[in-house]
C-alpha cells in the first residue's frame, strides 16, 4: 500500500454535522475493458461533470457511509469497514454497477485516514465520516446503463449527535408517503432513496419533530425506520430488559449499527428480538408502560433516543417518561467505548491503522 504523510491541518474543533470537510480526497475509475484504476490521492476539489452525464439523469449513484476513530492508544481505526464493503457491493450490483473489491474499498479508506487525521480533534466525541461513492461517468442521455465509472472517498470530522443532557427527540409518523416498498430499493444505499422523504421531513419538522416514522408500504401499519436510521424499542426495565428491533423485510436498510446494538445488548445481558412491530402495538405498549424507551441508531447519528411520537392520525404519547432511558444510555456508552479501543473487541470489528 502507498505510503502516505499525515496532514498537517490543524484539528477541526467545532464541525458541526457534515460540513466539516478534510482536505483530500481519493479517486479510482472503471471501464469495461481496464476494470479499476490505481487510487489516486488528490485534495478535496469540485469535479468537472458534463451536464449530459448519466449518473446526474437517470440515478445511477451509490453511497456507503463508515467511520474512523481515534482510540485511548492515539492510533486510529476504521469500524466494521469490511461489512460497509460488502454492503456497498450490494448497493452497486443492485444498479448494474461494478464490484469495487472488499481490500480496494479498506485500502482507499485506510489512505485518507492516513491522510487526514491531522483534522480530528482529540475530543472523543468526534470521527471521521468517510463518505465513499460511486457514479456513473459516461455522457449520454440513453436510458441505458453506464459503460464507465468513477469511486470517490471523502470524509468529514463528524461531532456528536447524542449527549445525554439534551432531551429525547420527538418522531412523526407518516401515513401518506413510504420510504420503501417491496421488490424496490430500501435495502441498499443509492442516492435515489433519499430525496423522495425530503417532503415528510419537512412535514415532521413543522410539526415540532426531528425525524420521520416510516411505515410500510403495503398495509401502512408496521414501523419500519426512523428518518434514516434502524428504529429500536425497549420492553420491561431492569438489567434484562429486553431489546426489540423491527425484522429485515426487504426494505429496510441493514445497518452496520443496528446489528452492533444487537451483539451489544446481547453481551450486556439484554435479550434481544427482531420482529415486525406495529404502529398501534407501540402506542399500546408505551401507554401501559411496557415499552419503556425507544431510540434510532446508525452510523452517522450513532444511537439517538427517542421521547415521544407525533401521530397525525391516531394522536400523540410520550415513551417512558419523555427522557433518554437507562438502556439507551449504556448502550451508547459502550458503543463508544468499542470505537475507541475500550471495550473488549471479541469480533474483531475494529480495523487498527
Amino acid at each position: 500500500m502507498t505510503s502516505v504523510a499525515h496532514s498537517r491541518s490543524e484539528p477541526i474543533r467545532d464541525p458541526g454535522h457534515g460540513e466539516a470537510f478534510t482536505g483530500h480526497m481519493i479517486s479510482m475509475d472503471w471501464t469495461e475493458t481496464d476494470g479499476w484504476t490505481p487510487p489516486q490521492l488528490m485534495p478535496l476539489a469540485p469535479l468537472p461533470v458534463h451536464p449530459g452525464t448519466i449518473g446526474l439523469h437517470y440515478g445511477q449513484v451509490a453511497y456507503e457511509g463508515l467511520k474512523a476513530h481515534r482510540r485511548s492508544d492515539g492510533r486510529m481505526a476504521l469500524f466494521r469497514p469490511r461489512d460497509h464493503a460488502r454492503r456497498f457491493q450490494r448497493s452497486t450490483h443492485r444498479l448494474a454497477m461494478p464490484t469495487l473489491p472488499e481490500d480496494a474499498f479498506i485500502e482507499t479508506a485506510e489512505l485518507l485516514v492516513a491522510a487526514d487525521q491531522g483534522s480530528l480533534s482529540d475530543d472523543p466525541s468526534h470521527s471521521l465520516y468517510l463518505r465513499p461513492f460511486m457514479i456513473a461517468t459516461d455522457v449520454s442521455l440513453m436510458l441505458r446503463p453506464s459503460r464507465g465509472f468513477r469511486f470517490l472517498l471523502m470524509a468529514f470530522v463528524a461531532g456528536s449527535f447524542f449527549d445525554p443532557d439534551v432531551e429525547a427527540v420527538s418522531v412523526w409518523v407518516s401515513h401518506d408517503r413510504v420510504r420503501a416498498f417491496p421488490g424496490g430499493t430500501g435495502d441498499v444505499k443509492i442516492a435515489g432513496n433519499y430525496a423522495p422523504t425530503f417532503p415528510a421531513q419537512r412535514q415532521a419538522i413543522a410539526a415540532g419533530c426531528q425525524q420521520t416514522v416510516w411505515l410500510d408500504a403495503v398495509e401502512r401499519k408496521y414501523v419500519e425506520e426512523l428518518g434514516g436510521s434502524n428504529a429500536f424499542l425497549v420492553r420491561g426495565r431492569g438489567p434484562r430488559a429486553e431489546v426489540v428491533t423491527p425484522e429485515l423485510t426487504g426494505t429496510l436498510l441493514p445497518g452496520v449499527t443496528r446489528d452492533t446494538i444487537l451483539t451489544l445488548a446481547e453481551r450486556l445481558g439484554h435479550p434481544t428480538r427482531t420482529t415486525r412491530v406495529s404502529l398501534e402495538q407501540w402506542r399500546a405498549d408505551c401507554l401501559d408502560d411496557t415499552v419503556t424507551e425507544a431510540f434510532a441508531c446508525g452510523t452517522a447519528a450513532v444511537l439517538t433516543p427517542v421521547g415521544k411520537v407525533v401521530d397525525p392520525v391516531g394522536g400523540d404519547w410520550l415513551i417512558g417518561d419523555g427522557r433518554p432511558g437507562p438502556v439507551a444510555l449504556k448502550l451508547h456508552r459502550a458503543l463508544v467505548e468499542l470505537h475507541h479501543g475500550v471495550l473488549e473487541d471479541p469480533e474483531d470489528w475494529c480495523h487498527v491503522l
